[in-house]
């Protein structure tokens, strides 16, 4: 039975939602929260931070006159309730399928979704940009940046804010806070001096004063230290003010009657200023109340149940794989140290942390940081191993090369979410790392292509004393059986898994399983490369004096990469032999299921095999295709 929600029905746009009387606004909100959970329990996805923004999305969009007024959403996986005031509730029931709904804020989705999100903090940076271009264009535009708590130990939140707080942009940043992880609970003084601070009495008072003390700047300096002290002992915000911002909060942010005439005072204000509200996460749903990380992402389940637990016996994901390996590892040498940038869950770290709890370092969404950490501990003759998602090293990009591999030390990146990750779409694609590792000097790059292959490598990895980098794809494996032993593998060699004839497949980590069922249809020899850099040029020149066709296979974008690699070796050796490089095209891949996405590009055993065929009577690839000729 299809359920009823007598106001949610009658609302398809924000324009509609500000024709409500606000008395009604308590009964929308909790018809959006059980619509999202009756949607996300059919469809999947982020669930309980989507619940703890109901109110203050409902509360945005009626106060704010959006689209016109710019909402600038920060770690995308709270505006589920914000895409379905928008105008797409029908399309939440294709939530991250391919061609449907993104989870996150895409601009060419909706005129509502004001900048692109799928990594963190990056709302205030964008936010002051667009106010201080309505101050150029002379449009009157209000802009608010809604950032989570998390968000803000990011580097680049701060440095917004530092920017922000000397400018005369009119700027709102909204502090999602729903750990409760900045402030004392909320409570009716909190609500009062949030009034009290956003409203004009209050701001005239203050600049009045400014004015009538100007003329003695002892006594001004005075009243601004009594100002700072008395706000600075009733709330949290002292940093803030610092920071040049007018802080305001905290306030409970599941209420409306507290957050409507908030920000409509705070609509009037001019300058930075700054909301701090409480929210929980998965509120208005117990289960997801009661365990907000397991309801964080999910997948499909029933509501009145709520999620059951998972079949036991399937095959272990890599990122298993990777937390088995490390308990291990760290089992047979203490000075092994794990860190992860806010990714333990997702990381595959939580037995570790709680096995070597000394020895477990979450530093929060701060890659820059955990990369440099990870050099000055590595310094001091620790082994840092750093679990992080291939999409956020690119944050850390510049501490790699100079902190890092410059210095030539032993800290080994475990790359999960290499290649394509499904429903997360091109924020969270692992497709760009072996182009961008590859040309860094002293850092070797491995591919497993199996669970035991993982393994090894991590072992192989961690015993070089130089950075190294093993990436493995989400998801499981073909489903080899891994060892308890901690066995390494020879650097820089790979192995022939089938032999054929005319044709050699060079397949890079999780292409191996597509290449070798593609081979046993043209009867091709296989060679399961394992190593990106250094590449094993032996092998290459064996396969190229045995075989006319040459084609590397790697989930990574074409260029760069894997296959340029290959391609320099038989430029070196000048082989006459031709090559042809199969890998992502140069475009960005939007979300959807892996194996759907990897077929869209040719990537499995039919577009393989399609493009051996092609090869093998010369016909050259499309432009714009997955594939490149030597």
């Amino acid at each position: 039975m299809t359920p009823y929600y007598p106001l949610l029905d009658t609302i398809s746009t924000p324009a509609q939602l500000r024709e409500l009387d606000r008395k009604q606004l308590p009964q929308l909100a909790d018809e959006l929260r059980n619509f999202l959970v009756e949607s996300v329990s059919r469809t999947g996805g982020h669930l309980s931070s989507n619940l703890g923004t109901v109110e203050l999305t409902v509360a945005l969009h009626y106060v704010f006159d959006t689209p016109r007024d710019r909402l600038v959403w920060d770690v995308g996986h709270q505006t589920y309730a914000h895409k379905v005031l928008s105008g797409r509730r029908a399309g939440m029931a294709r939530l991250r399928t391919h061609g449907g709904v993104s989870g996150f804020p895409k601009r060419s989705e909706s005129e509502y979704d004001t900048f692109g999100v799928g990594h963190s903090s990056t709302s205030i940076s964008a936010a002051l940009g667009m106010a201080l271009a309505f101050k150029l264009k002379g449009e009157a535009r209000q802009t608010v940046a809604i950032i989570g708590d998390g968000a803000m130990s990011a580097g680049q939140a701060f440095e917004a804010m530092n920017n922000a707080g000397v400018t005369d942009a009119d700027i709102l940043v909204i502090l999602n806070d729903n750990d409760m992880s900045i402030s004392a609970p909320v409570g009716a003084l909190n609500k009062y001096l949030a009034r009290l601070f956003s409203g004009s009495a209050f701001n005239a008072a203050r600049k009045a004063g400014e004015k009538v003390l100007g003329v003695s700047p002892s006594l001004l300096e005075f009243a601004n230290r009594v100002e700072e002290h008395v706000k600075g002992m009733l709330t949290p915000g002292t940093l803030f003010e610092e920071l040049g911002f007018n802080y305001i909060g905290p306030i409970d942010g599941h209420d409306l009657d507290s957050l409507v005439p908030t920000l409509q005072n705070l609509h009037k204000l001019k300058g930075p200023q700054f909301l701090h509200v409480i929210t929980r996460k998965g509120q208005g749903y117990k289960l997801a109340e009661a365990d907000p990380i397991l309801y964080h992402g999910v997948s499909k389940f029933k509501p009145d149940v709520g999620i059951e637990g998972g079949k036991t016996g399937g095959k272990p994901s890599y990122t298993q794989i990777f937390g088995d390996w490390l308990c291990d590892m760290a089992a047979a040498d203490p000075k092994l140290v794990g860190i992860t940038p806010a990714m333990g869950e997702g990381s595959g770290m939580m037995r570790f942390a709680e096995r070597f709890p000394e020895r477990y370092f979450d530093v929060g969404i701060a890659e820059q940081h955990a990369v440099t950490f990870a050099a000055g501990l590595a310094c001091e003759g620790m082994r840092p191993v750093l679990a992080i998602y291939s999409t956020f090293l690119q944050r850390g990009y510049d501490q790699l090369i100079h902190d890092v591999a410059l210095q030539n030390l032993p800290v080994l990146f475990a790359l999960d979410r290499g290649g394509l990750v499904g429903a997360d779409g091109p924020t969270h694609h692992g497709t760009f790392d072996l182009s961008y590792l590859t040309c860094i000097p002293n850092l070797v790059v491995m591919t497993p292509a199996d669970e035991e292959e993982c393994r090894k490598m991590l072992t192989t990895a961690y015993r070089i004393n130089g950075p190294s980098a093993v990436r493995y794809p989400r998801g499981t494996g073909p489903g080899v059986l891994t060892q308890k032993a901690l066995l390494d593998l020879p650097i820089g060699k790979g192995e022939i898994r089938r032999r054929g004839k005319g044709v050699a497949l060079l397949a890079f980590g999780s292409m191996l399983t597509p290449a070798l069922e593609a081979a046993e249809a043209l009867d091709a020899t296989v060679a399961n490369m394992r190593f990106v850099k250094p590449i094993d040029r032996e092998l290459i020149i064996e396969l190229a004096r045995e075989h006319s066709l040459l084609i590397s296979v790697e989930e990574n974008a074409l260029i760069g990469g894997a296959g340029a690699e290959v391609a320099r070796v038989l430029d070196e050796i000048l082989s006459p032999v031709r090559f042809v490089r199969m890998g992502l095209p140069d475009r960005f891949i939007d979300h959807g299921d892996q194996a759907l996405l990897l077929a869209e590009v040719g990537l499995d055993k039919a577009g393989i095999v399609r493009a051996v065929c092609a090869h093998q009577g010369s016909t050259p690839p499309a432009s714009g295709s997955n594939q490149e000729m030597r």
